[in-house]
């Protein structure tokens, strides 16, 4: 009952019936016909063919009568040739198909390589003009070079005043201590009338 069951289902394969055909391995016949493709594509197969057929003629032409096993017209050459044609042919084709799908399947690999360095290649692009705009906010050398040259001249400036200050600070001191108006070491600049005569700044 359950036999019978199972082969009602439509879901299974029915079994072949009738003569089994014997089976192989696809893979394996397919190298092999590749192997017959590839030594029939040389010039080794044809020079050895030429030389075999060269000494089948001189044999059935040349031997004696009691000896030839293919006289002229060469029938049973004629016969192996188209053998040797109707199989390559068939083997040839077979390896030509195989050829081309792993063709086939290299060009899917290159066309999904081609497609992934693609996106790579804009998404590296991105970043670089995100970071090129970014970098248009971002301190250049130059500028930081100008800032710290501005800032070096004005603590030169301020130094040169700190020192033109505690000058005419010991020059009132002595001015006072002495009574007199002692010689300026150098004439007096516009940074001079900043200060009053106590030495504290004016306004």
């Amino acid at each position: 009952m359950a036999e019978q069951r199972r082969a009602e289902r439509l879901d299974q394969p029915r079994e072949p019936r009738g003569v089994k055909l014997p089976r192989f391995d696809p893979e394996a016949f397919g190298r092999w016909s590749e192997g017959i493709a590839r030594g029939m594509g040389t010039a080794n197969f044809i020079v050895y063919m030429t030389v075999v057929i060269a000494a089948w003629f001189a044999w059935n032409t040349l031997a004696p009568a009691n000896l030839r096993f293919d006289p002229y017209t060469f029938t049973f050459l004629t016969l192996i040739l188209s053998l040797q044609a109707s199989y390559a042919a068939p083997l040839i084709l077979l390896a030509q198909n195989r050829q081309a799908d792993r063709d086939r399947v290299a060009l899917e690999e290159d066309r999904r390589r081609a497609t992934m360095q693609k996106a790579d290649t804009e998404y590296l692009a991105r970043e670089i003009a995100a970071l090129r705009i970014a970098m248009g906010e971002v301190a250049t050398r130059d500028f930081l070079r100008s800032e710290l040259a501005r800032l070096a001249e004005e603590m030169d400036e301020a130094a040169q005043r700190r020192q033109k200050l505690e000058r005419r600070q010991q020059e009132r001191a002595a001015q006072r201590s002495g009574g007199g108006d002692p010689p300026l070491d150098e004439p007096r600049d516009d940074l001079d009338g900043d200060f009053a005569r106590d030495g504290r700044p004016e306004g």
